[in-house]
């Protein structure tokens, strides 16, 4: 009858609605805690120009960056063992414990650096306790990245996967961005004097604090696994992992260039433009905040294309473009001088990466299977970030203090020449993924 096949209809637009409803509010607690880790660990990359002398009191401005940039890439050695220890969590007790665990760790880590006192006052200890709690906080964001990421991908909807997946780097920029709009505030609010003093402090506490609220709001996620998952004999364990090999590579080989990539033109270029350009630490501090905005909106538009022409396309284009277009940016940034030209050049760098981020963490989840999905996803990329990603800034600096600073253009033009070759030979994630072969995803 008519009257009923309306009413049937019109039951299952309401159930879809609903249904759409449950997973945008699944992205948006995955995505706030997302957000929290990573302007934590970002303000300490911001701010480390303030607080460098407090920590390093000795030698110039170059080696006191270099030796928080050290501590910086020590908190990256931790990842892999944060990607393992949490992924296999997620694997066998579930996603939403390990991304509750990780963030609360998160909270621990800023807290202690805001109340950590300085190398004048207690002595050698200080940097060795920047060094403990930056590690702690590298322990949990190699768990939140692999977890997050996994659980974007399951709760996202098949043929739209690409643009909800993206959210997790919108959030994951939207950290940078937030850390760089709290030290632009701190900038134009207090005295440089005040900002070395006890200023730089301000954004750790309040890291703190927002990685409770965000604590809160993933208790009332839903969960993406299942019994029969999480109780299967191979899930997260490393035998299981070893099963997939030929993922376990591709993965080590795409993020290695696009980690290393991602962070120069991110978290080092504010660094790059004051230190080499020779720009001041304010306009260089607005120049980022600005690019970064833009590159977060890119994120679902670079995620939905990859809807349209596939995971594979997106990821050729991201390595050709980036192995062509390295040198020639960062040639032009080294003696740019109108802060609008090095918008514009840092810009057109972070759209090449956009191929890349905005669906980075859902390329990986769609080559494991879901008893190991992530361990695998966090674990991979955790050791390529921890080695190419969190070095960025140290190798860069490095190559900087021994005069040879364009050698580091060649080094990020070889790991995106490598990610461009791994992408040619990757499966096509439309025709292998194991999301799209997943029966539980289907029916969700």
């Amino acid at each position: 009858m008519p009257l009923s096949a309306g009413a049937g209809e019109t039951a299952a637009a309401a159930e879809s609605g609903t249904d759409v409803r449950r997973r945008v509010l699944a992205i948006v607690g995955a995505s706030s805690g997302n957000l929290v880790e990573w302007y934590d660990f970002y303000v300490y990359s911001f701010c480390a120009l303030y607080f460098a002398p407090s920590f390093f009191p000795a030698g110039d401005t170059t080696t006191q960056l270099l030796n928080t940039a050290g501590v910086f890439a020590a908190g990256f050695l931790m990842r892999p063992i944060g990607g393992w220890v949490f992924g296999r969590i997620a694997d066998t007790r579930g996603r939403r414990t390990a991304m509750m665990i990780s963030v609360f760790m998160m909270c621990g880590g800023s807290l202690v650096i805001a109340l950590l006192p300085t190398y004048q006052t207690i002595g050698a200890a200080a940097p060795v306790l920047l060094l403990l709690a930056r590690l702690a906080q590298g322990l949990s964001v190699g768990g939140e990245y692999g977890t997050s990421a996994t659980y974007m991908s399951e709760v996202a909807v098949s043929g739209r996967r690409g643009f909800y997946a993206s959210f997790q780097y919108v959030t994951l920029i939207g950290g940078q961005l937030l850390a760089l709009l709290v030290l632009v505030s701190l900038q134009f609010a207090l005295p440089d004097e005040a900002l070395r003093a006890w200023g730089w402090r301000i954004p750790f506490a309040l890291g703190a604090v927002a990685a409770l609220v965000a604590l809160f709001l993933r208790r009332s996620l839903d969960e993406t696994t299942t019994a029969e998952t999480r109780g299967h004999k191979e899930a997260g364990t490393m035998a299981g992992l070893m099963r997939h090999k030929r993922a376990l590579l591709t993965v080590l080989g795409f993020t290695a260039g696009g980690s290393l990539i991602f962070y120069t033109f991110t978290t080092y270029m504010q660094k790059y433009l004051v230190n080499t350009a020779g720009m001041e630490a304010r306009t260089a501090s607005t120049t980022m905040t600005a690019a970064l905005f833009v590159y977060m909106l890119l994120q679902p538009l670079f995620g939905a294309l990859s809807d349209r022409i596939g995971r594979k396309p997106s990821m050729i284009a991201f390595g050709g473009l980036a192995t062509l277009c390295t040198v020639p940016l960062l040639h032009a940034l080294r003696t740019v001088q109108s802060p609008a030209m090095a918008f514009a050049l840092v810009l057109a760098a972070l759209a090449v990466v956009s191929f890349y981020t905005s669906i980075s963490g859902l390329v990986k989840a769609e080559l494991f299977p879901p008893e190991v999905r992530a361990l695998g996803v966090g674990l991979s990329y955790a050791i390529a970030n921890a080695v190419f990603g969190g070095t960025a800034e140290y190798v860069a600096l490095w190559m900087k203090s021994v005069g040879n600073e364009e050698m580091f253009f060649w080094y990020v033009t070889v790991l995106c020449g490598i990610a461009f070759l791994v992408s040619l030979g990757m499966p096509d994630p439309r025709r292998h993924g194991h999301l799209r072969d997943d029966p539980r995803q289907q029916s969700r």
